[in-house]
């Protein structure tokens, strides 16, 4: 049974949470977790994500190993000062209209070991891998010259669901998407088949600390009056 906390508790107090202790997820709170976040908004309620529910510990330990050259690759950006892989880019990287060269080298960046920990991929009690229908997403920015976005709208809502519901619970994740640079190893993993995106992976399980407080920026950072470029919406 899940708990009970106050929505604006649960919304502004769910971390991304990296650090679990030793207590196991047990089935049937997992089980309450999905059955409340499957009711996220998605194109067409055509609920088109399918959730993958991994305890093996050989499997999760290559799934860490995929993850780690995934995060290198990252942590290679940062190291430049380039965000990882940026959006804005995204639609020339790999065609013959623009610059197709990465931004590092990223043999050598998953050559290059990693200075964080990883481990808890493995040691936490789950990890669910959640994957998407391409079939039954739309993608109706297609053809705007840049690169398209909107179909996560149809599952990544569903991911953030299970973060609440988890953090209701007393359990924490987070959501990530760095393993989608080795999807086809995972795909064949997991035996996902042709036609389905990985969106996102999220290890779930008890957290070590218990967050009562994030740092977010103030809404007049983010929101404006009419136009893009108008007055700070704020009260």
């Amino acid at each position: 049974m899940l708990g009970r906390m106050e929505l604006r508790t649960v919304m502004r107090t769910t971390p991304s949470t990296r650090e679990f202790t030793d207590d196991d997820l047990p089935d049937d709170v997992l089980y309450d977790i999905l059955e409340v976040a499957r009711f996220a908004p998605n194109g067409g309620n055509r609920q088109s994500w399918k959730a993958i529910v991994v305890r093996d510990r050989a499997t999760k330990e290559r799934i860490r190993e995929l993850y780690d050259l995934g995060w290198r690759e990252y942590a290679a950006h940062r190291k430049a000062g380039l965000v990882p892989f940026a959006a804005s880019e995204g639609h020339w990287r790999y065609s013959n209209e623009g610059p197709i060269e990465p931004a590092v080298d990223l043999e050598v960046a998953r050559a290059t070991p990693l200075d964080t920990d990883t481990s808890y991929l493995v040691e936490v009690p789950v990890l669910l891998v959640i994957v998407a229908d391409l079939s039954k997403i739309s993608a109706v920015d297609t053809g705007l010259n840049r690169l398209s976005i909107v179909g996560g709208g149809s599952v990544y809502p569903f991911a953030h669901n299970v973060l609440l519901a988890a953090r209701d619970a007393g359990y924490g994740g987070h959501i990530t998407s760095v393993l989608v640079r080795q999807e086809p190893l995972l795909r064949e993993l997991l035996h996902i088949p042709e036609g389905f995106a990985v969106a996102t992976v999220l290890p779930l399980g008890k957290p070590v600390r218990e967050l009562t407080k994030l740092r977010r920026d103030p809404v007049e950072d983010f929101a404006t009056v009419g136009t893009f470029d108008g007055p700070a919406f704020g009260r």
